[in-house]
């Protein structure tokens, strides 16, 4: 039986050259990188390099980077740190109701101390309208924070005229591209951006990396508090080999971005049209303006859970909606801030394609999904109308 691995928004597999490059790190490199001898001392260089490679891969300044054990800190650092070090300016916070959880509880605990946070709504497609982000901002407003592509719906946000109108009110922008490495482009100074995260996982880096872009000038107060390392943003011994991994992965993945979505794009175009074939089923998310391997759909009468059960028994990985809630049974809230009912959204399943992907998966998971659903809804006591999709 063949694995067939579609879960690449929540992890992707390793990549064979970023492997090598941590190996080689793990076993030549040994120093603490704040001791002031050799050993330390290549243990720093090995940082810096790898600073440098990401500034350079994102087209901003070395000392902009924060080195973070993922995205969910990397957002932590960017709110928290705003909000904390701006409190005496404003106690405003915009966001939207589709963000990742790292964001929303993030947003959560800090209107337990004292922030307000507005939770914008977005259209039926997912997208939050820009217009709706300048009518809140008040001059309490301190920091936005808008994710660059959606990790359940795929669904892209209009985030560089967002950064246009954040910066015309002189409010801090930020923005959590974790699902964009290697689907997106990503360069911080065209996306008008303040503060960006970026996951190693996501992008076949190792999985407890990430990075923090910090524009020059902006002031944080940290997370953790220690030996000052990464410009006293955040403290404690560097994780020299999953940097060194990180910023390979991410050199990668931005290399070779625009030739992988045309890969994607045919095999992501077949699986839609495949499984919407299928009776009572919708795609989700916006038609054109998503990540290119990102394919949600929902299916009437049929639980998701289910499915990716069924999926599991013949060795093909999908999920029903983020890695960080898929053990929950309640209702998505991407999905039910675009408007789909509780009864849909219960069928609907996320296939994330991969580098891995062939034209071969996607014809037999088309066959498998067929069968599936057909199978579940000859067993299932509901039959509801096309009229919950609308």
């Amino acid at each position: 039986m063949k694995n067939i691995y579609l879960d690449n928004a929540a992890a992707t597999p390793l990549n064979q050259m970023v492997i090598k490059e941590i190996t080689e790190c793990l076993t030549k490199i040994d120093g603490n990188p704040s001791s002031f001898h050799s050993k330390g001392l290549e243990a720093k260089e090995a940082i810096d390099d790898a600073r440098k490679k990401v500034a350079n891969t994102i087209n901003c300044k070395p000392n902009e980077i924060i080195f973070t054990s993922g995205g969910t800190e990397s957002i932590n650092l960017a709110l928290k740190g705003i909000a904390f070090a701006n409190k005496s300016k404003g106690n405003h916070i915009i966001t939207s109701k589709i963000e990742h959880h790292a964001v929303l509880n993030t947003c959560k605990f800090l209107e337990k101390n004292g922030f307000n946070v507005t939770y914008l709504d977005v259209d039926k497609y997912g997208q939050v309208n820009p217009q709706d982000i300048e009518k809140v901002i008040t001059d309490k407003t301190i920091v936005i924070s808008i994710m660059y592509a959606n990790n359940e719906i795929g669904t892209i946000e209009p985030i560089e005229r967002i950064g246009n109108i954040a910066h015309s009110k002189n409010v801090y922008f930020h923005s959590d591209g974790c699902q964009a490495g290697g689907l997106l482009p990503i360069n911080v100074q065209n996306l008008n951006v303040d503060l960006f995260s970026l996951n190693g996982s996501k992008m076949y880096g190792p999985k407890g990396t990430g990075i923090l872009y910090v524009k020059n000038g902006i002031k944080l107060e940290p997370l953790i508090h220690g030996g000052g390392q990464e410009n006293g943003l955040r403290s404690g011994t560097e994780n020299v080999g999953g940097i060194v991994g990180f910023s390979k992965a991410l050199e990668l993945a931005q290399n070779k971005w625009l030739e992988e979505n045309k890969r994607l794009s045919k095999l992501s175009h077949k699986l839609i049209e495949g499984l919407l074939k299928i009776p009572k089923s919708r795609l989700n998310g916006h038609p054109t303006e998503r990540l290119i391997n990102n394919v949600n759909i929902s299916f009437l009468d049929v639980e998701g859970e289910s499915i990716v059960l069924r999926l599991n028994e013949i060795g093909i990985y999908a999920s029903t909606s983020s890695a960080c809630t898929s053990k929950s049974l309640e209702t998505s809230h991407v999905l039910k801030a675009i408007g789909l009912p509780y009864e849909a959204s219960h069928g609907s399943i996320r296939f994330t394609l991969g580098d891995a992907t062939t034209e071969k998966d996607i014809d037999f998971v088309i066959k498998s999904m067929h069968y599936i659903v057909e199978f579940l809804r000859k067993i299932s006591p509901l039959n509801l109308s096309m009229e919950h999709f609308k």
